[in-house]
């Protein structure tokens, strides 16, 4: 009796001594990039009462805050212009030092595979810079795949610095775009991955926004499970996305759409719903980029090019952009383009732009802005085209016209500026005119910087996967 009174007095002091160390989620910790200028929170979990100093070495400034009733604790606090190394070091009945913090840029960096691949898939970009891509200017945290039915407060993984090591494992979209910008802005980054391939936009989206809407409940209940992937609302939102918002971030990237292709018509509608879901949890308003769905041979026709179009419109959103990535596609029987380079440069050209106010830099897609019908043709007038459009070949491709009996014929067009001037021998009296609008479709028109023409269709006709 005497030992096991012992043994439990050990134990209830070994766990009153667990409660009453300071503890910190897996985000804040040694490595970790800061972002820069702003009120960054600390946060993390102590005794009730317990009184925590922490005092930052780029102020040598102390702060305290005691413990809530419930054992948590929160300081928010300034970060200076970008630099580092420093520290951060916790007292309260232990010690924490976290150091080698860089204070820069932060991004969001989510979706399903096309932003997991990584340097494992096959990537050739990514192996040939294995060699030389080690800096301590960019730092990764990739959070592993988790499920909750309920919000998390603290997430797996850590910060880590790119190396051909920790390359390897990393997404080659999210290294492209922060390479860009550290190259561009001189400033540390920091790129938070957390992603998970096959997953619908569902289980990013908190669920009660989801449940309440008749749309989107429908919507996701054409959703197949399927082994290996979540499918249903909010269930990678709460353990992965809820643990990352009181870490402050300069914004998001997003790459998905491909899972969402069973009901394409409310995309837009999901996809909004989320981003202001996102916008209202870290209290900031997140620029939020995103890639439009690559060419593929899709079972079912027009679901993907209504997802492209759907993905289109979601731009209405203040701070949104949106790359076209069509001509960067080698084959469409793979729904994983390897070109991963071109798209983080993309990406990364509509943040220093959008973002961070850089001029004279081509990011926006040319688009259509309106058409005129002149007799058995139809003019289109492109914006953002950068003074004309232009032709990688000698005949356009992917241009179709339609009359009255909406019937689409194989269509040609050339160019005059900003215009295509669009024509099919089958069409006397045109009325609707599409570009790329089909799953696997490659157009051939550019704007004069090179970057391609958005998939459009000019009609609203039922598509029949709606």
């Amino acid at each position: 009796m005497r030992y096991y009174c012992l043994l439990t007095l050990v134990g209830s002091l070994t766990i009153f001594s667990s409660q009453a160390n300071i503890r910190l989620p897996h985000v804040l910790s040694s490595t970790m990039v800061l972002q820069q200028q702003s009120q960054v929170n600390l946060w993390g979990w102590c005794e009730p009462g317990e009184k925590i100093a922490i005092t930052t070495s780029w102020n040598h400034r102390t702060d305290s805050v005691k413990g809530t009733r419930d054992g948590n604790w929160r300081v928010t606090m300034p970060t200076p212009a970008a630099g580092g190394p420093y520290t951060i070091i916790f007292k309260g009945q232990n010690t924490i030092v976290l150091d080698s913090i860089l204070i820069g840029e932060v991004w969001v960096c989510s979706g399903q595979s096309n932003m997991e691949m990584c340097e494992t898939w096959g990537l050739p970009d990514v192996k040939a810079d294995l060699p030389t891509c080690y800096t301590d200017k960019i730092r990764f945290f990739h959070v592993p795949h988790t499920t909750s039915q309920s919000p998390q407060d603290d997430c797996q993984g850590g910060w880590t610095i790119c190396d051909s090591n920790t390359l390897k494992q990393f997404s080659a979209l999210a290294y492209y775009f922060g390479k860009k910008l550290n190259h561009e802005l001189n400033v540390p980054i920091g790129l938070i991955e957390s992603a998970w391939g096959g997953t619908c936009a569902e289980v990013w989206t908190p669920a009660p926004l989801v449940a309440g809407d008749d749309i989107l409940r429908t919507a996701n209940e054409k959703q197949v499970p399927a082994n290996g992937w979540p499918y249903k609302p909010a269930y990678c939102y709460n353990a992965m996305i809820a643990p990352l918002t009181s870490f402050t971030v300069a914004g998001a990237l997003w790459y998905q759409g491909e899972s969402n292709t069973a009901a394409p018509a409310s995309y837009e509608r999901l996809l909004t719903t989320m981003i202001a879901s996102w916008r209202a949890a870290w209290g900031l308003p997140l620029p939020f980029y995103y890639v439009q769905i690559a060419p593929f041979k899709y079972g079912v026709p027009n679901q993907a090019s209504l997802v492209r179009e759907q993905e289109a419109k979601i731009m209405q959103v203040e701070h949104t952009g949106m790359v076209v990535i069509s001509d960067l596609v080698t084959d469409t029987t793979d729904i994983h383009p390897k070109d991963k380079h071109d798209v983080g440069y993309r990406l990364a050209a509509w943040a220093l732009a959008d973002t961070y106010h850089r001029q004279g830099i081509d990011y926006k897609n040319p688009a259509l802005e309106s058409t005129e019908i002149k007799g058995d043709k139809i003019i289109v007038t492109c914006s953002n085209t950068g003074g004309s459009l232009m032709l990688k070949d000698k005949t356009s491709r992917e241009l179709f016209l339609a009359g009255d009996d909406k019937v689409f014929w194989p269509a040609t067009a050339h160019i005059e500026g900003d215009k295509l001037i669009v024509s099919a021998p089958g069409v006397k009296k045109p009325v609707a005119v599409r570009y790329q609008f089909s799953n696997s479709g490659i157009g051939n028109i550019f704007g004069k910087d090179g970057l391609p023409l958005a998939p459009f269709r000019t009609d609203n006709w039922p598509l029949g996967v709606e």
